[in-house]
């Protein structure tokens, strides 16, 4: 059974830095693709970055590039999104969600590709 567990969330300022964590169970991320998304208050969700899982190629929303940053750690079947110079439109409730990946080299950003998601972890950006 495919899982999912998002950490790391919380309330930080503006310019400030957090890293949020994607912990997997019951699948190898060398056949799951990651995406990280989120959705602000009276939002709807929107895609923030993706890793393959194949190539490890990686993709970013073009308000996100430059200040976010995906990683995984196959051993430890977790992916992090480090996020940087936050602003506080970046608050928002952050997903992970993954799909299963077996020929793609690239992610994709559509979310009605990934089939499992996590309960989501809250950022807030306030000062």
């Amino acid at each position: 059974q495919v899982q999912l567990v998002e950490s790391g969330g919380g309330l930080v300022q503006p310019g400030g830095s957090l890293r949020l964590s994607c912990k997997g169970s019951g699948f190898s991320l060398d056949h799951y693709t990651i995406g990280w998304f989120r959705q602000g208050p009276d939002k709807e969700r929107e895609v923030v970055s993706c890793i393959s899982s194949r190539t490890g190629n990686t993709y970013y929303a073009d308000s996100m590039e430059g200040r976010f940053s995906i990683s995984r750690d196959k051993a430890k079947k977790t992916v992090y999104l480090q996020m940087n110079s936050l602003k506080p439109e970046d608050t928002a409730v952050y997903y992970c969600a993954a799909y299963r990946n077996f020929l793609e080299s690239t992610c994709t950003s559509a979310e009605t590709h990934y089939d499992h998601w996590g309960q989501g972890t809250q950022v807030t950006v306030s000062s």
